[in-house]
């Protein structure tokens, strides 16, 4: 049992794959729920309604300030006792999404606010509703500006999915672990995930760099 033996990896390599395809799924999930979500979240806490806004802060400042890991446990173990009762995945895309659609909130709210006045006075005057305007001239421009940071949350949802595997979503990190009860060598198997994250962490800020490029041509 003493010293590195990286041949183990070999039997339990299709495990770590099988991992790694629910991982995919999981951050793809996640990433599309954050950003649909953040957007009307961000136009909300801006918006002209002071009942809304205050709820929606509100909303905000409760997921802003309090862990994800909690913030899983009540989704998976805390509903049912409401009487709703959701599978390990379907609780873990809820939880990562609505927790970065409030980081990707805070972040579309910065570059909606950066779009200058005259945008809306000019669509305005096109005939362009409130909402229309928001949607078909603010929002864009405003996605455009802020696309590091998005890239920047995005990354780290990848990062922190690991945590789903406290509530058995079957992903990399539980992957792993079954691994590691079996062989009970921990040291080869967490290299193994950390080299299998590092390389899909790098191939996201890839095609992250490459959507800022265009976004930043299209400005």
């Amino acid at each position: 049992m003493t010293g590195l033996d990286l041949s183990v990896l070999v039997e339990y390599f299709p495990m770590l794959l099988w991992g790694l395809m629910w991982t995919t799924i999981l951050c793809a999930c996640s990433i599309a729920f954050s950003l649909v979500a953040g957007v009307p979240l961000a136009v909300a806490s801006i918006s002209r309604n002071r009942w809304l806004r205050s709820i929606t802060e509100f909303f905000l400042w409760i997921f802003r300030g309090t862990p994800l890991l909690l913030q899983l446990f009540l989704i998976y173990f805390g509903l049912p006792q409401i009487g709703i009762y959701l599978s390990p995945m379907v609780s873990g895309v809820l939880g990562l999404g609505i927790h970065y659609a409030v980081y990707n909130a805070d972040v579309m709210r910065t570059g909606i606010v950066a779009v200058e006045s005259g945008q809306h006075e000019a669509s305005r005057s096109l005939g362009l509703s409130r909402a229309q305007t928001m949607r078909k001239v603010i929002i864009p421009q405003a996605l455009r500006y802020v696309a590091p940071a998005l890239g920047s949350n995005l990354i780290a949802l990848l990062k922190e999915s690991s945590l789903v595997s406290i509530i058995t979503v079957p992903e990399l990190t539980l992957a792993a672990q079954r691994a590691i009860s079996d062989t009970f060598r921990p040291f080869e198997f967490y290299i193994a995930a950390g080299a299998i994250y590092y390389v899909v962490n790098y191939f996201l800020e890839m095609g992250l760099k490459r959507v800022e490029m265009k976004t930043a041509l299209a400005r």
